[in-house]
């Protein structure tokens, strides 16, 4: 990663913005010293489908019933364990 003094950045912008149009990231220093890391944006992330509702109650009809309550299958795992 290559470093621009802080007093130099005014004159490097350009240069600083075509890097990052490379995917570059740099460092700014200032008196030596490692002051910020100017990084390229993340591409945005993949849209997510929306959730059909109706599939995803068609599956849970057609899932058999179990009268087990929740604090029994805990139990239940727990006694099985090895702990």
């Amino acid at each position: 990663m290559d470093t621009i003094n802080i007093a130099d950045l005014k004159d490097e912008l350009g240069t600083l913005i075509d890097r990052l149009e490379k995917g570059e990231a740099v460092q700014i220093t200032r008196n030596g010293q490692p002051f910020a890391r100017v990084t390229p944006e993340a591409p945005p992330l993949p849209r997510r489908k929306p959730i059909d509702v109706s599939a995803l109650e068609a599956l849970a009809k057609s899932l058999p019933y179990d009268p087990t309550s929740a604090r029994d299958l805990v139990r239940q795992m727990r006694d099985d364990s090895r702990y």
